[in-house]
C-alpha cells in the first residue's frame, strides 16, 4: 500500500523545521547506508545524534502520534527515529531496497522495516528533479509532495530519488515496524477502518456498524504482534 499523508506538519512547523535544517551541519549521506545502498547513495544527511536531528525528530514523532490516518494505515509498533537528508547539485539515490532490520543507535532496540516514510520539507517548485520513484507490481510511481506532506510505502519496494538539478530538496526519511507485518493484511484492515469511519459519519451507530467494528478488532487481535 502506497499512501499519502497530507499536512502531517503545518506550514508554520515546516518553516521552523526548514530554518533548523538550513542552519545545521550536514555530513555525507553514506553514514547510515548499507553496503548495497552506499553504491547508489549521493546526498547529505544530518548526523543521527545531532541536536537538530533529535529536535526535529521529536516534532515529527509527536505529529505522527496525533495523525489518525497514519495510525490506521501503519498500525505502528516501533518507529525508527527520523533521519533528515538534503539533495542538491545533481545528487541522487539510485535504485535500492531498504535494509530489513535497523538498530536504533546507542540502544539494543532493533526495528523490522515494514514501512518506509518520506516527509517533504521543500515545496515542489523549490527544486527540479528529486522525485521519489517507488516500484511495485503496478509499475513505477513518482512522488513529489507539498512541504508538510508524507508518503508511506512498503519497505520491500525498490525505490530511488532522481537527481536534483536545481534548488535543494530537504526531507525526513525513516521506517517503522508494524503490529501487522503483512502489507496485504494491513491494507485490508485499513480499508475496513476507513469504511467504518465513513459509515459512522453518514449513519448513527447501528448494530451493524458495531458488528463491523467487532470484526475489525477481532482480525487485528488475530494478526497483531506486540
Amino acid at each position: 500500500m502506497l499512501l499519502k499523508i497530507p499536512q502531517l506538519l503545518t506550514k508554520a512547523q515546516v518553516a521552523s523545521c526548514k530554518q533548523v535544517l538550513l542552519d545545521a551541519d550536514w555530513a555525507d549521506g553514506n553514514i547510515t547506508a548499507g553496503y548495497q545502498s552506499a553504491q547508489a547513495k549521493h546526498n547529505l544527511q544530518l548526523p543521527e545524534n545531532s541536536p537538530a536531528a533529535r529536535q526535529l525528530g521529536d516534532l515529527v514523532l509527536q505529529a505522527l502520534a496525533q495523525n489518525k490516518l497514519f495510525m490506521s494505515a501503519a498500525l505502528p509498533l516501533k518507529i525508527f527515529p527520523p533521519l533528515f537528508n538534503c539533495y542538491q547539485g545533481g545528487q541522487s539515490f539510485g535504485v535500492h531496497v531498504d535494509n530489513a532490520i535497523r538498530q536504533v543507535p546507542g540502544t539494543p532496540v532493533k526495528v523490522r522495516t515494514d514501512l518506509s516514510m518520506t516527509l517533504f520539507f521543500s515545496e515542489p517548485e523549490e527544486y527540479e528533479g528529486g522525485e521519489l520513484v517507488i516500484e511495485d507490481t503496478y509499475g513505477a510511481h513518482s512522488v513529489k509532495l507539498a512541504a508538510g506532506d508524507m508518503v508511506l510505502y512498503p519497505s520491500t519496494s525498490l525505490h530511488k530519488v532522481t537527481p536534483v538539478t536545481r534548488g535543494r530538496r530537504l526531507a525526513s526519511f525513516f521506517w517503522l515496524q508494524s503490529m501487522v507485518a503483512s502489507d496485504e493484511k494491513r491494507s485490508l484492515l485499513f480499508d475496513m477502518d476507513m469504511a467504518i469511519q465513513s459509515l459512522r459519519q453518514q449513519l448513527a451507530d447501528s448494530r451493524e456498524i458495531v458488528q463491523l467494528t467487532g470484526v475489525y478488532h477481532n482480525l487485528l487481535r488475530q494478526w497483531a504482534q506486540t
